[in-house]
């Protein structure tokens, strides 16, 4: 089974594929660690600062591509991270998406504002950030896209509204 994780920053992603690699004990690819990689590694011009599209664009083509051989060697497989297409079903055929679930994990806008607080508090849970320029502005904006592309495209999302409540 492969499990794609994507949502917008400060979702919950990476607490979420690390709560299902201990349940499941499976792999997980963070594609936040693979960005990382191929910009230390000099083998992108990009930076941790380029736009979403450009990492998109980078990071899914490979990502894509080891969602495919997990599935041809029998592996069970987490990807997790925002640089996931909202269309990436467009990317298998029958034969791989039987194998594939997707969930976008969204914030309410009313989540937002009444927790503010606590998704700052619990940014660091899964992952030391050494900056994060995590603005409420941000949040709303980049959750409400999110949840727009999900309704657009078709994918499957958890609405985080009233409580902070995720399980896959």
């Amino acid at each position: 089974m492969i499990i794609l994780i994507a949502g917008a920053s400060h979702t919950g992603k990476t607490a979420l594929a690390q709560r299902l690699v201990k349940r499941y004990g499976c792999f997980c690819l963070s594609l936040d660690h693979l960005k990382m990689g191929l910009i230390r590694s000099g083998r992108t011009r990009l930076t941790p600062l380029s736009s979403d599209r450009e990492l998109t664009e980078l990071l899914w083509p490979v990502a894509r591509e080891m969602v495919k051989t997990a599935i041809e060697n029998g592996q069970d497989l987490i990807v997790e991270g925002c640089y996931i297409p909202f269309d990436w079903a467009k990317d298998f055929s029958e034969k791989y998406l039987a194998h594939i679930r997707y969930r976008c994990l969204v914030m309410s806008e009313s989540y937002i504002r009444a927790h503010y607080g606590d998704i700052l508090a619990h940014a660091c849970d899964a992952e030391r950030r050494t900056s994060d320029d995590c603005t409420l502005e941000g949040l709303l904006r980049d959750n409400a896209l999110a949840l727009e592309a999900c309704r657009e495209h078709g994918a499957e999302y958890i609405l985080i509204d009233k409580d902070y409540s995720v399980d896959f």
